[in-house]
């Protein structure tokens, strides 16, 4: 028989345990579902990306479509758990959907879509829009690919306007993790893309002047 010590220790237990774990069960299920919806909103806006780059947009937009539903379905079923909702957790996927989004808007919608559009939380809306950069350096590529030199130049200041936008944001890691990273990357593969830009510019005189002196010496 314990004392009235251990008792009263017991008593005090009991019910906070039993109501802790009550607690803890609800929330273990949310989470899983909350990872199960994630893996979806990820593989959506993944696939939404790929299909955009190689000129699916139809497909693009329905993978977006789809991870948008998502998004709103985790939002409703995180409104009881904030601090599953404001962590990495879906920070994660939900920054690859903005990328996917904001990415598809401006290459096919050429529009920026605005923050209040998106419905997200800032940190990953921050977190893709620095991503975005990456995606329109791919774009570019491509158009350069097609000797699109002017659409591709358009495509450079965008780049570089999203860069100089996000390098106002200077804070701390801990209030937007990873920013400070993407808005240094993004720097550098602005640089990198400027130069490429300009080469692939040149080149094409080079060669178009080539051709006339040929055509000339032809006639």
């Amino acid at each position: 028989m314990g004392s009235v010590f251990t008792e009263g220790i017991d008593k005090v237990l009991s019910h906070d345990i039993e109501e802790i774990d009550n607690v803890l069960s609800v929330k273990d299920e949310v989470r899983e579902e909350t990872i199960r919806i994630t893996r979806d909103i990820l593989r959506l806006s993944t696939e939404a990306v790929r299909m955009l780059h190689l000129g699916r947009y139809e497909d693009a937009r329905r993978n977006i479509e789809a991870a948008s539903h998502l998004v709103s379905t985790l939002k409703e079923l995180l409104h009881d758990h904030p601090d599953l909702y404001y962590s990495g957790l879906v920070y994660n996927s939900v920054s690859e959907y903005a990328e996917a989004r904001i990415s598809y808007s401006l290459i096919v919608e050429k529009k920026m879509p605005s923050y209040q559009e998106l419905n997200i939380h800032y940190v990953p809306y921050l977190q893709g829009l620095g991503d975005v950069v990456g995606e329109l350096r791919r774009h570019v590529i491509m158009l350069l690919n097609e000797e699109k030199i002017e659409e591709a130049s358009e495509y450079v200041e965008a780049m570089e306007t999203i860069y100089l936008w996000l390098r106002k944001l200077n804070y701390p890691d801990a209030l937007v993790p990873g920013l400070r990273h993407k808005v240094d990357v993004a720097r550098r593969l602005i640089e990198d893309t400027r130069v490429l830009l300009l080469n692939t510019r040149n080149a094409l005189k080079v060669s178009k002047t080539i051709n006339k002196i040929l055509g000339a010496e032809g006639k």
